[in-house]
């Protein structure tokens, strides 16, 4: 990744998946050298700003401190995603962003989910990946929210035919389900409170025999309640365990998605 620089697409497609995912299509020529280093792969999207049309990206591979140096009328906004799905021979890149409205308390990327049309400029730049089950894993867990939604579909479609995944994904109903490579078992919240329903349906889990490699992202609430409980109720290793807050309650939207 070092050697990656912010490149700009353009925007081919948008659809939704549910009434609150939106998928971008991007398509470049360069993405054919996108750096992929997992299907969890995280990837550094350059929003227009809104106060100006043309949207201007660093061209160096120290892009931070050009980005932080740029005026502030033409400096970008970066966000984290998920890449869903990398095609280096089209060079076509797939990212699917949970909508929150388009008002001041929805963030950059959601506002510019719900208004994106093919033609739209959107720069992108690799960042690296975490799931990584040693090679002594029996079985696999995943949870998540809707934010963690594009990384563990993607993991799904590579899991090795015979490992037993289990999955638990926490929504706010069904019509915020997606069809997945491999059976989950879906958490409605409703418009309760976050977290609470998901940790109890893992809480109530009868696990596996074997050594268990964990995969677990979203609110930061939920990442850090599911590695406590791992950890201090089912006796499971911190290192077995990977865990990631993409975003906070508290806060304008997720980093990532």
């Amino acid at each position: 990744m070092g050697d990656q620089t912010p490149m700009l697409t353009t925007v081919t497609d948008v659809r939704r998946l549910t009434p609150r995912m939106a998928r971008i299509t991007v398509a470049s020529a360069e993405l054919r050298r996108f750096a992929y280093d997992g299907p969890d792969q995280l990837v550094r999207i350059f929003l227009p700003n809104g106060r100006v049309d043309e949207l201007t990206l660093p061209v160096t591979t120290n892009w931070w401190p050009e980005l932080s140096s740029m005026p502030e009328a033409t400096r970008p906004v970066v966000r984290n995603y998920t890449v869903r799905r990398l095609d280096r021979t089209q060079g076509e890149l797939d990212i699917d962003f949970v909508l929150h409205g388009s008002g001041a308390s929805a963030g950059p990327g959601s506002s510019f989910a719900e208004h994106v049309q093919p033609g739209d400029q959107l720069g992108v730049l690799s960042d690296g990946a975490d799931y990584l089950p040693p090679v002594d894993t029996d079985w696999v867990l995943l949870v998540g929210d809707e934010s963690a939604l594009p990384a563990i579909a993607a993991i799904l479609e590579q899991v090795p035919e015979g490992l037993p995944v289990v999955t638990l994904l926490e929504v706010e109903d069904a019509a915020d389900e997606v069809e997945l490579a491999l059976p989950a078992t879906w958490v409605h919240r409703g418009p309760g409170v976050r977290n609470l329903r998901v940790l109890a349906a893992l809480r109530s889990l009868e696990f596996p025999a074997g050594t268990p490699y964990v995969w677990a992202a979203g609110e930061s609430g939920l990442a850090t309640g599911v590695r406590r409980h791992l950890v201090n109720d089912r006796g499971i290793a911190k290192d077995r365990i990977y865990f990631c807050g993409y975003w906070r309650c508290d806060a304008a939207e997720p980093a990532e998605s």
